[in-house]
């Protein structure tokens, strides 16, 4: 069997945006302690003013302005102390003129003053009388009702992906609860008859399931609900039987190996039985993860990685995790400490280690065949040799996406 259908990679993307784009919506309501990280399913309007009241951002005096206007360290302005508000009381009203009444930071405004004399230009004449020694305008060192968040506002837009501040945010205004995009569920097959579950002994000849392992923590990582279904052999009904079952069940199904073109790699055809004319592609232009390919299947979108770990995790990297996690990835500028060359008209990634020297990033590739685990391990991120180009050449200053 060749590989059929085989995209750029910009092509692979396209067709799974397109597909995911029409995954059904759900939404659950969860509790902000639970929501970090979470897309909120609608937008955030506030319910109320924040804040709710005028309240002082120093400590001072609060005042009516007019009453300072003039005043300087020549000719003080000497107002009537008038009392004292402390962050969390209620200010009782300012009726008269030429008074003042001490205010802490975050207190509210007495009605009947409108700004805040900082404590540092003001002197003290005796117990009941104060100098001012700097003129406010009105307004002045204070926060006016709503300025940070009027009601009926939307503060938070339907999509948003909530950190640690909005958390905070959320809980000024008072909402404890918010409904979030329920996480995608997605399970994770590996197939092949020389893969050994990993609580049991290691026959010569065979391997352990490593991928399943290595599926689950990337689509936690991403926000997904990973299932594992385990080991599937090289065996056509045994393999079509558990993959429907995954995909009534699931939002995507990710199958790792017998998605090449060997003898016994058989997802292709397994996918195609499932769903005639359903398979979006088979085999992308990138290295390592050429044989990766895309099916949908009762209007679910499956996945067929392939069974080489680095190529596995890369192909992940570069198709999945954008619809899962979309536009969150980290760049960090870096200069390439070697050579890495490509072959034109394939996106190559190539694993690199950072180190820092001399107050930049410095990266490393990190070469080995795809069956290697250890390049996995040792590897901070990729750096992204596009099809038009034919590779970088050492002391080029590119970009590292961050594993």
């Amino acid at each position: 069997m060749e590989l059929l259908h085989g995209v750029t990679l910009a092509e692979a993307r396209r067709l799974l945006e397109a597909k995911w784009r029409g995954r059904p919506a759900r939404a659950e309501l969860v509790k902000i302690e639970q929501a970090l990280g979470r897309r909120l399913a609608r937008a955030i309007v506030s319910p109320e003013d924040v804040p709710a009241f005028p309240r002082s951002t120093v400590d001072g005096l609060a005042v009516r302005a007019r009453d300072t206007f003039g005043a300087s360290e020549g000719i003080p302005a000497y107002l009537d102390l008038a009392g004292e508000v402390r962050i969390g009381e209620v200010a009782s009203p300012l009726e008269a003129a030429g008074k003042a009444v001490r205010i802490s930071t975050g207190a509210m405004l007495p009605p009947g003053t409108d700004s805040v004399v900082m404590v540092e230009y003001t002197e003290p004449l005796d117990e009941k009388t104060v100098g001012i020694v700097r003129p406010v305008g009105p307004g002045e060192n204070v926060i006016q009702t709503g300025e940070d968040i009027r009601q009926g506002a939307e503060v938070l837009a339907a999509g948003h992906l909530l950190r640690p501040a909005d958390l905070g945010f959320l809980s000024a205004l008072g909402i404890s609860e918010v409904e979030v995009a329920a996480a995608c569920r997605v399970g994770i097959i590996s197939t092949g008859d020389e893969l050994v579950p990993v609580d049991r002994e290691l026959p010569l000849g065979r391997i352990r399931d490593s991928n399943s392992y290595t599926l689950l923590g990337l689509v936690q990582e991403a926000g997904g609900e990973p299932a594992l279904y385990g080991i599937v052999a090289d065996d056509f009904e045994a393999q079509k039987k558990l993959i429907k079952t995954a995909v009534e069940r699931e939002d995507l199904v990710l199958i790792s190996g017998g998605s090449s073109a060997g003898a016994r790699d058989m997802t292709y055809l397994v996918l195609d039985a499932l769903n005639p004319g359903g398979i979006m592609f088979h085999g992308v232009a990138i290295k390592p993860g050429k044989p990766t390919l895309g099916a949908d299947v009762g209007g679910r979108m499956v996945i067929g990685l392939p069974g080489h770990p680095a190529s596995a995790v890369i192909a992940f990297h570069v198709l999945i995790r954008p619809l899962l996690t979309p536009g969150q990835k980290t760049l960090v500028p870096a200069r390439l400490n070697r050579n890495i060359a490509s072959a034109p008209g394939r996106d190559d990634f190539v694993r690199v280690r950072l180190d820092r020297e001399g107050g930049e990033w410095v990266a490393e590739p990190l070469l080995g065949k795809s069956g290697l685990l250890n390049t996995l391990v040792g590897a901070d991120g990729l750096v992204h040799v596009p099809a038009a180009k034919q590779g970088y050449r050492a002391g080029e200053n590119i970009e590292v996406e961050l594993l």
